[in-house]
């Protein structure tokens, strides 16, 4: 029988809103509890200083997750709160913390932490990284990276294209794959013609979703472009655009404008809490991720636990994740590719087969299978 260990996981948690890294870290928490470990997050009290969040608030309105110790300490930009976090990080005297690493404008902060954890104790500190080489590339990023790299004694990539990028900054510690593993923790499916009506959408028509934070690398603009063809419009078939602008919002709608796609679009661009996401990917018959780069993406494993096909491109790790013609279609990030996918989908009536076959494959995106893979590092 495996000892109980205490496992502390350092990034973000509420009261900060559930975007993809927040609802990782406290599922993730929820595993090692399940599991019968200790567990404490240690999150932010400031994750980002207001000119650098684009959206329209950093903290969530809703109740706080259930039997999590979420402990609010770590301002992103004041030194102090790195050193006093870390002190009394290293006098709990853990056997495992988890850093969750994913922008270089928190290494400072994330590699301090660290480094302080390490120098005061005997901790073991892992990092889960989401992306090493960000999406939105700025001055001083690779200097940034490398001082938090060298903070910490291993590291958990969520696709392999991260696993190969880890290799620019350090080829020595140690690393292991291990895929994203299922958001479960959204609730369970409902039919589909509920979620339609309580989504005040037409029960006759059918709707694909954009899901998540709009930021230029997703491709809504490629989605976008995709539909502006006859023989989609022809299609009793709208695009709902669930998801906050993080970035210019004028672009996307002045784009369909231009295209003439108002008939075909639903916008649902205020922030989507958690109590409400079901609601979307129960009421659309598939999901599309036309990123233009990416590593890997949450929204592929919440479109997993709902039995949801899928629509993605061939960038990053995202092709890993979703098996060509048996739970959706890779493609090009190109607007013909993507149209090509849409219009497949519907023309050969697909829509039950890959569900079967999404049903399948999401077995495999475990969290026990994370942890064991963490254990074993």
């Amino acid at each position: 029988m495996q000892s109980k260990k205490k496992v502390v996981i350092i990034g973000s948690a509420y009261p900060l809103r559930g975007g993809g890294i927040t609802t990782f870290n406290e599922r993730l928490a929820k595993a090692y509890a399940d599991r019968g470990d200790e567990v404490i997050i240690y999150t932010f009290s400031l994750q980002y200083p207001s000119f650098f969040f684009p959206g329209t608030t950093q903290y969530s309105n809703e109740e706080p997750p259930e039997n999590l110790d979420i402990r609010i300490r770590i301002n992103s930009i004041n030194p102090i709160s790195w050193v006093k976090t870390a002190i009394e990080i290293s006098r709990l005297n853990p056997d495992l913390a988890i850093v969750r690493f994913w922008l270089p404008f928190m290494a400072p902060c994330l590699g301090s932490i660290s480094r302080i954890i390490r120098w005061k104790s005997k901790t073991r500190i892992i990092a889960i990284t989401d992306n090493i080489i960000p999406h939105e590339k700025r001055p001083g990023d690779r200097i940034l990276v490398k001082y938090f790299v060298n903070s910490v004694d291993g590291f958990i990539a969520m696709s392999k294209s991260v696993l190969s990028d880890l290799n620019w900054f350090n080829k020595l510690k140690p690393r292991k794959y291990y895929p994203h593993p299922l958001y479960d923790n959204f609730g369970d499916a409902i039919p589909k013609a509920v979620a339609k009506k309580l989504l005040n959408l037409d029960l006759d028509t059918n709707y694909m979703l954009f899901f998540g934070f709009i930021r230029d690398y997703k491709g809504l603009d490629l989605l976008l472009e995709a539909m502006d063809s006859e023989r989609i419009k022809k299609q009793s078939l709208k695009l709902i655009i669930a998801g906050e602008f993080y970035g210019n919002r004028e672009k996307y709608i002045d784009l369909i404008n231009k295209l003439n796609l108002n008939d075909f679009v639903e916008l649902k661009t205020n922030f989507i809490p958690n109590t409400e996401v079901y609601l979307y990917f129960c009421a659309c018959d598939i999901v599309v991720q036309p990123y233009k780069h990416a590593t890997q993406s949450g929204v592929t494993q919440i479109a997993y636990h709902f039995g949801k096909p899928m629509i993605t491109t061939d960038v990053g790790g995202l092709s890993e994740m979703i098996p060509d013609g048996k739970v959706g279609y890779v493609v090009k990030p190109e607007p013909e590719a993507i149209e090509n996918a849409i219009y497949k989908f519907y023309f050969e009536e697909r829509e039950t087969e890959f569900i079967e076959n999404v049903i399948t494959e999401r077995d495999r995106f475990s969290w026990i299978g994370l942890l064991n893979a963490i254990d074993t590092l």
